[in-house]
């Protein structure tokens, strides 16, 4: 049992054993330092560097990936503040970007830990960035070994099928690619996502289980589980988990422990979960 920790229902910690180097590869920092866009669709409290690292005790885990939030639209501060407190030994991070974005900056952020662009347009009212950015920008971040990291509706995955086999760099699925239920496996998404994981160019997010769960906590998010369970089926070596904390979308936080564990619901086969925790996310951004 641990304190309650901010942003985090419950105390008990994961029955699921963590490696050593596991990896949370999806979390944000909200930090009054640093100021928030008001416009943004989402504007939580404060989830700061020293309250994640309490959830990291908790958990068990000793590496992370901060994602900066919409809500800070391009201005990547707090989370280059974040990696520079965790060390960069122990963090990476991933940035928000328009395609006009200087070579100054990205030098910057590159040697801040930054390692790839997020492109969160499922619901694009709010955001930052737009469709049009992606193809420009890509051809700019390849030639830094970045990836682009999209969290886009499952349609619109389809929609821009065509543009993302062109892609020049890694691409990053948030979220499991957002297959809503129960529609599911049967989405038509499914079938790009796969093509793009054969290519080797691609990877997946296995997080946000709540984000398209018709049953919820209540239901033990387990129409979930399917759309888990085939992703690491048809790809275990492009697989990385993630919080999500603070859980920005949630006015109910969830278990972070009980979230991780539905890890070993999906697979008990431990050199999977390794991959998943460990040498997956050591690949993809770079750690030692």
């Amino acid at each position: 049992m641990t304190p309650p920790i901010p942003n985090s229902a419950g105390v008990n910690t994961p029955n699921l054993a963590m490696p050593s180097k596991a990896c949370d590869c999806h979390l944000h920092i909200y930090d009054e330092r640093f100021s928030q866009v008001v416009q943004a669709a989402v504007l939580p409290g404060l989830a700061t560097i020293s309250e994640y690292r309490q959830l990291q005790r908790r958990l068990g885990t000793e590496r992370a990936v901060i994602v900066t939030p919409r809500s800070y639209g391009t201005e990547n501060d707090v989370t280059l503040d974040a990696i520079k407190q965790l060390g960069l030994d122990r963090a990476r991070g991933v940035a928000v970007l328009r395609d006009d974005v200087s070579e100054a900056t990205l030098q910057k952020l590159d040697a801040g830990g930054i390692r790839g662009v997020r492109f969160s347009l499922y619901t694009p009212d709010h955001a930052a960035v737009s469709f049009k950015m992606v193809e420009p920008l890509a051809a700019r971040l390849a030639a830094l070994g970045w990836h682009l990291q999209l969290h886009w509706t499952a349609d619109q995955i389809v929609e821009h099928a065509a543009m993302l086999k062109r892609l020049p760099t890694q691409i990053v699925f948030d979220h499991m690619a957002r297959l809503p239920q129960p529609l599911g496996l049967n989405h038509p998404a499914v079938k790009i996502v796969e093509h793009l994981l054969a290519q080797g160019r691609t990877w997946l997010k296995l997080s946000g289980a709540y984000l398209d769960s018709q049953v919820g906590e209540a239901g033990d998010f387990l129409d979930i589980d399917a759309v888990a369970r085939h992703w690491i089926t048809v790809a275990p070596q492009r697989l990385v988990w993630g919080s999500d904390w603070p859980h920005p979308t949630e006015t109910r936080k969830p278990n972070d422990a009980n979230m991780l564990d539905m890890l070993s619901r999906w697979t008990t086969e431990r050199s999977v979960l390794e991959n998943i925790l460990v040498s997956n996310p050591s690949e993809l951004y770079g750690f030692d």
